[in-house]
């Protein structure tokens, strides 16, 4: 993993809708090559975070410092034009093609590389609109990657996809992380975090959270907390030392974790 430069820093991130605040007081260092995976209930902020980190959405306070140049893979795309598969992933070449120049062979091949990478070259021809949510997904994934960013921000990225496509997704960007991009996530998936990401920030609600490796922070007590019911964590053979988490939802109840 490369940390010769910080490739993402936040400096006391705050925010708020009307009287319900949703980040407090955030700083953290992101090293270039780390991969940060971003867990909350919903409503917490994650979305939020994101939209900050991506310069969509200003913070009420603090600041985000980054190194390089930023791709965004929203939850969702509803694109104005009816777009094939593949030009939707030659929008992500708009900063190398510019206003007014119309793709190039160069860029064709990177983004039917890009869709390649991500197992989607069968999709290429097929209208964006016309596609499953998994689908859309790794189209979505295959056009971050074509804009050749430094920095990658994806809000939930396997929610709607197979387990299949969720581990190609993970992998690729572990791999992507090693070779020195530095990767924020947000899943629901605790075992995502564990398996991939070196750096783990939770975010607990009204501006609560913690931050660091995902075996210091992903504690039974903090994962029972963040999801309010009971999780375990448990140690297999076949995974890194981290483990995996079971949530017990067969003993949700009312109280406080």
């Amino acid at each position: 993993m490369v940390e010769s430069i910080n490739g993402l820093q936040l400096e006391g991130i705050g925010h708020a809708y009307a009287d319900h605040p949703v980040l407090n007081a955030l700083s953290l260092s992101l090293p270039q090559g780390s991969f940060c995976a971003l867990l909350g209930a919903n409503g917490v902020g994650k979305s939020t975070l994101l939209k900050i980190l991506s310069g969509s959405l200003e913070p009420l306070r603090g600041r985000v410092e980054h190194n390089g140049k930023l791709g965004f893979v929203p939850q969702e795309v509803h694109p104005a034009l009816p777009l094939t598969a593949l030009e939707m992933v030659l929008l992500g070449r708009s900063g190398q093609i510019g206003l007014l120049r119309a793709p190039g062979k160069a860029d064709y091949v990177a983004a039917e590389a890009a869709l390649h990478r991500v197992e989607a070259e069968h999709l290429t021809r097929r209208a964006f609109a016309s596609l499953s949510g998994g689908e859309r997904q790794l189209v979505l994934m295959a056009r971050a990657l074509a804009t050749d960013a430094d920095i990658l921000l994806l809000d939930e990225p396997s929610a709607a996809m197979d387990w299949h496509n969720q581990a190609l997704i993970l992998r690729l960007l572990r791999d992507l992380a090693d070779n020195g991009m530095t990767i924020v996530m947000s899943t629901h998936s605790p075992q995502h975090a564990l398996e991939f990401a070196s750096h783990t920030l939770l975010l607990f609600g009204a501006g609560e959270h913690t931050f660091g490796t995902p075996d210091q922070v992903m504690t039974e007590d903090a994962l029972s907390r963040l999801y309010r019911l009971p999780v375990r964590r448990v140690a297999m053979d076949e995974l890194p030392h981290q483990g995996t988490a079971v949530p017990i939802f067969s003993d949700l109840k009312t109280q406080e974790y």
